[in-house]
């Protein structure tokens, strides 16, 4: 049996298309079969790798009755969050108004219109801990629906008029100044975990955006509690369960508070960003344990999420079969009990191994299973090696998670930004290959000719969903790393391109952002509300994230009107510094790169000269906020397209560095010590 899902392009869509319910995919024709049956609409919102998505589609989506009543009663409507990020953001707000919390799956009833009017995340097979069971609710919403008609359109229209009127973050008259940042630091260091790093309690989430926030704000104060917090953060995790001591990488999120059992399923987005984190903490202090996250997160990137096109999967599954054949299971890939050790290294490895990866009778997961932590670090290198290395090809016998490959163009354009960066800064340049590759594949297959973006592709085909704003504004980010790293000015015109749309298509005329296109935005969203929102979720904001490429374009171009837009987007985040920190950390670190300028350095001299490579790999280092580089050779014509590195050349034949802040440069340097010095942050 399958239903109209099996054509879809989404791995999670794929997932229910074999389900007894009559799904619809989102589109006018669900939408009107719901107005000619005069039913309402269930709306389900998910993604492949979401583990109680796989447990509410077990207990209700696969069972016959539940199915019969759905097909009877309601239109309904199955949706990947991660193909329609608009119609999850919309209708997520109803879910929080409603509820006081979101998560998913999302639940939503809708009127054949598209109101919501009840709504929720997972509901139970049974009632349960005060939860209706989902059968006792779809009876409720038809009996409703039947019978007081009324009651359920003035709920959807007193819903509507809320999600319309949309309670607008206030902002501020400029970007944050010093005293304003330097008071969001205060606070967030305040919210912190003293003992295991992090903010908050559980379940806890890897804080990305704010981490980056704080590298950026010590670099520019020399707070060292601002440092020490992100190295506490870095070192608790990667330490933790939340980290993948045998194949690297990070999952989603820690169920407790100490990072020891994560929520398993392993994303994109979080390891691009987390990469990101660590390898500009490396840069900051030189880490070794910063410096090992680097290389092996990098390497579960390449070998786990790399696609046949050359981009990156978005996630792999939270569950997976204990035994071939067996039902998925959460966590079961990645668990062990001191047996299992044992049995794989033999006893005296396998106790040593116990002790130093904290795998116990008791177990720290479920069963009497562990997760692995690194709880010292090993007192024999090679040995050390040797057993890791025996667990992880044990490991790789056991049935492996699902993988979601489609390929996102906001994700991998982090993962591209992540990848230049750190393969640069460690000299390891496939991770640089790796960047042009992915990147190469987002503009021959999700961007079309008119410039515009296409959100998901998979198995060498673009779908049909249009970008949404942090697709440009990180992909521009990704292609504006290459260009530092690379020198290839196609990067910077590739740029230019997608923060054009940017300015034309997403600008709200009173200021920063929506998150769908002008010409794009669902018509039955923008009867609802044109999603906008400024506040770091899993990733950064659309709204941040393109005002961080704005800058960058502008100090690479010294356009006036690129930079004037990123700092009107940055007026927003003077308002959450001090509301609400842990929620604009990456409009934060934008801010740091506006007070900073930020520094632009031009690297000229013959290309394969050693000097101009140890003049450039000086600038990379440099940690002064938002710092943007460029080298070229001045005998390439090509290089005089890159405004920075226009008029600009060698020092009596010999290559030299100029450091700039609004294009206005200070003497040329040829000593790559110097250089270090001058782009150090103060």
């Amino acid at each position: 049996m399958t239903n109209r899902l099996r054509d879809a392009r989404s791995p999670y869509l794929l997932q229910h298309a074999d389900n007894p319910v009559d799904w619809w995919e989102w589109g006018d024709d669900a939408f009107e079969e719901a107005r000619g049956r005069d039913v309402p609409v269930l709306l389900s919102v998910g993604y492949a790798a979401c583990h109680w998505c796989h447990v509410m589609a077990h207990e209700s989506f696969e069972d016959e009755h539940v199915a019969r009543y759905l097909n009877e009663h309601f239109v309904s409507i199955k949706v990947d969050r991660e193909e329609r990020p608009d119609v999850d953001a919309v209708y997520m707000e109803s879910v929080q108004a409603l509820t006081g919390q979101g998560g998913w799956p999302m639940t939503a009833f809708l009127t054949p219109d598209g109101r919501p009017f009840y709504a929720g995340t997972y509901f139970p097979p049974v009632p349960r801990l005060g939860m209706p069971s989902f059968r006792q609710v779809l009876q409720a919403v038809e009996e409703a629906w039947t019978q007081r008609r009324g009651d359920v359109t003035e709920s959807a229209a007193r819903i509507a008029d809320a999600l319309g009127g949309g309670a607008r973050i206030g902002t501020g008259e400029a970007p944050p100044t010093p005293e304003r940042l330097d008071a969001a630091a205060s606070r967030l260091m305040a919210e912190l975990d003293p003992v295991d790093g992090g903010f908050g309690g559980a379940p806890k989430f890897p804080p990305s955006m704010a981490l980056e926030f704080l590298l950026r704000h010590h670099a520019r104060t020399g707070d060292g509690g601002a440092l020490s917090a992100v190295e506490l953060t870095c070192e608790r995790m990667a330490r933790g369960g939340i980290y993948d001591q045998l194949g690297g990488g990070f999952a989603r999120y820690s169920v407790d508070a100490s990072w020891v059992v994560p929520h398993f399923e392993k994303m994109l987005y979080d390891n691009a960003l987390l990469l990101r984190v660590y390898t500009h903490l490396w840069r900051a202090t030189g880490s070794v344990l910063a410096e090992r996250v680097i290389r092996e997160t990098a390497g579960f990137l390449l070998r786990d999420l790399g696609t046949a096109e050359g981009g990156f999967a978005s996630s792999l599954d939270a569950d997976s079969p204990p035994a071939p054949g067996a039902h998925p299971v959460e966590g079961a890939f990645y668990v062990w009990t001191p047996e299992q050790l044992g049995a794989e290294l033999g006893d005296d490895d396998g106790a040593w191994a116990a002790a130093l990866f904290g795998v116990t009778a008791e177990g720290t997961f479920e069963h009497g299973a562990s997760t692995l932590r690194l709880l010292t670090e090993p007192d024999d290198v090679g040995r050390w090696e040797r057993v890791r290395g025996t667990l992880f090809e044990a490991r790789r016998r056991r049935p492996g998670p699902g993988r979601d490959d489609k390929v996102v163009a906001a994700w991998n354009g982090l993962a591209v930004a992540a990848l230049a960066e750190a393969g640069a800064l460690l000299d390891q340049p496939a991770w640089i290959d790796a960047a042009v590759a992915c990147a190469d594949l987002l503009v021959r297959m999700h961007l079309d000719e008119q410039g515009r973006l296409r959100r998901v592709s998979r198995d060498g085909v673009a779908g049909g969903h249009p970008g949404v704003l942090e697709d440009y504004a990180d992909l521009a980010e990704g292609f504006l790393a290459l260009l530092a790293v690379t020198g290839d000015p196609a990067w910077l015109s590739l740029a230019e391109q997608l923060l054009e749309v940017v300015l034309t298509a997403f600008s709200d005329p009173v200021g920063g952002f929506f998150d769908t296109g002008a010409d794009v935005t669902d018509v039955r969203l923008a009867g609802l509300r044109r999603p906008q929102d400024p506040t770091d979720n899993a990733t950064p904001a659309g709204w941040s994230a393109a005002a961080g490429a704005l800058l960058s374009f502008a100090a690479y171009t010294g356009s006036a009107r690129h930079r004037e837009a990123a700092a009107d987007a940055l007026h927003i985040y003077d308002a959450l510094a001090a509301r609400a920190p842990r929620f604009g950390g990456w409009g934060l670190a934008v801010a740091e790169a506006y007070l900073a300028g930020p520094l632009e350095v031009a690297v000229v001299g013959p290309a394969g000269d050693e000097r101009t490579g140890e003049l450039h790999a000086a600038a990379l280092r440099g940690t002064s906020p938002g710092a943007v580089v460029v080298a070229g050779d001045p005998a390439d014509p090509a290089v005089w397209s890159i405004p920075l590195l226009r008029d600009r050349d060698v020092i009596g034949g010999v290559p030299a560095a100029y450091v700039c802040r609004g294009f206005v440069c200070d003497l040329p340097l040829t000593d790559s010590e110097r250089l270090a010095a001058r782009v150090a942050a103060p």
